[in-house]
């Protein structure tokens, strides 16, 4: 494989990590852990598979995505933000119960305990290059677009300026006769849609709902947000990273030049290696995980 195939396959690899960070990066800075990335990515990728199944189209795959993933953030919102639960226990919480529920979907909708149907997906199958085909698929621009986009909101907006503000230092917030509640609300639903994107992606990508299918990539990304320093573009050069090392993995595996169980393993030690290094020194929100 050259250079530029490998970067092309990277920059697809890296488009869930993408997503599902920007959506890390979101919540974190309102205040909220965002440790439930895994299991809005599972959802997303559910409602994909069901929208685009039923609705005949791609389009409908990226509605029920994100209709999916605001039901679960509105579930993590709820208990988080009204009844003040600790929102480690309720990400944890939230990762398990989308996998019991995307079970229980499966089987009921599907007849299947591992996958689902061929559904719709957004084409670019039996291109020359499937690889550069691939980019005509629009959530791979929304990906590439995420994290720069959510700086420019985060830095250049009166909203971000709020968010920051709630993630920081709610008390002064609330003195300036900022809501912290609703605006903490508006910035879980902006994560849930970015995360569902990313499991979105890998259902039509693959053209169908896999158990587990998303396999850690909410917990790596999440290991992006904290090695980018929760800052926007910091976070999109550690998903490239994460993506390259995956992209490597692949390639190892088909070279055969060490054991498959070694290869496996590159993308998740170097996720220890690099939180690691850093997460020593990183300097969360200073409101993130607290109740008001």
């Amino acid at each position: 494989m050259n250079a530029i195939a490998f970067l092309l396959q990277t920059i697809r690899i890296s488009i869930p990590y993408l997503l599902a960070a920007a959506g890390g990066v979101m919540s974190e800075r309102v205040g909220v852990i965002a440790l439930g990335l895994e299991g809005l990515m599972l959802s997303g990728a559910f409602g994909a598979a069901m929208g685009s199944y039923y609705g005949g189209s791609a389009w409908m795959g990226l509605l029920g995505a994100l209709v999916a993933g605001l039901v679960m953030t509105s579930v993590l919102a709820v208990a988080t933000l009204r009844f003040k639960a600790n929102q480690v226990v309720v990400g944890v919480a939230i990762n398990l119960l989308v996998v019991a529920v995307t079970r229980f979907f499966l089987r009921l909708v599907f007849d299947s305990a591992s996958n689902s149907p061929r559904v719709p997906g957004f084409g670019g199958e039996g291109a020359a290059n499937a690889m550069l085909a691939s980019f005509a698929n629009p959530v791979v621009w929304i990906g590439l677009f995420a994290l720069p986009g959510l700086g420019w909101l985060l830095y250049q907006t009166p909203f971000g300026l709020r968010a920051r503000a709630v993630g920081e230092k709610p008390e002064a917030a609330t003195t300036l006769g900022i809501a912290v509640g609703p605006l903490r609300l508006k910035g879980l639903l902006l994560s849930g849609a970015l995360a569902s994107l990313g499991g979105a992606y890998l259902a039509l990508d693959q053209h169908q709902f896999t158990d587990g299918m998303t396999a850690g990539r909410g917990f790596i990304a999440l290991a992006a947000v904290i090695f980018g320093r929760w800052e926007p573009m910091r976070v999109a050069v550690a998903c490239l990273l994460f993506a390259g090392a995956e992209t490597l993995q692949i390639q190892l595996q088909g070279a055969q030049l060490v054991p498959s169980q070694f290869v496996e393993m590159i993308p998740y030690v170097l996720t220890i290696i690099a939180l690691a290094g850093v997460v020593g020194r990183s300097v969360a929100p200073a409101a993130l995980g607290k109740t008001e």
